[in-house]
């Protein structure tokens, strides 16, 4: 999604479902649980597709979570990609990090969901920093389950 900041999608989000004569229950869908994803990247309403699905399948509510950056989580981030690059100071990592601060507080990520049959159904928006957050955020996980793989290997040695 071109946006920087999703909270006024979530407004529209918030009114449409409502004038659908739907409840929204705060709650995050986890990738533990089976679902089917909605796809239709082309059409920016597809959102509105999706709810207008969830009352037709007869959902008397619909889930609704949102992430925004947090400053503190992505300081954090930041220490650790520092860490991980020492000493290079220039390191592609750490400058995306860096350049991911001018988001702080902003919302980057919507998930929109309803169980249908015992089918859970989501309609997932965001934005294409929030994307480049989740993929720096993956590989500083990679990158220490390495390390700790490397520790393991090292004292089996001993």
């Amino acid at each position: 999604m071109t946006t920087e900041n999703l909270v006024s999608l979530k407004d529209d989000m918030i009114a449409f479902i409502e004038g659908h004569g739907m409840k929204r229950l705060p709650g995050y869908v986890t990738e533990d649980v089976q679902a089917v994803l909605w796809e239709d990247a082309d059409n920016a309403d597809s959102w509105k597709d999706f709810v207008e699905m969830a009352k037709h399948a007869g959902a008397l509510f619909v889930t609704m979570s949102e992430v925004a950056l947090d400053r503190a989580e992505l300081e954090e981030l930041m220490e650790q990609v520092s860490e991980i690059n020492f000493p290079d100071e220039e390191a592609n990592e750490l400058m995306e990090a860096q350049m991911l601060m001018k988001h702080a507080g902003k919302v980057g990520y919507i998930q929109l969901g309803f169980v249908h049959q015992g089918v859970v159904f989501l309609h997932e928006t965001t934005t294409e920093w929030y994307e480049h957050y989740q993929e720096l955020i993956e590989n500083v996980e990679a990158f220490q389950q390495i390390l700790i793989d490397d520790d393991d290997e090292d004292e089996d040695e001993l």
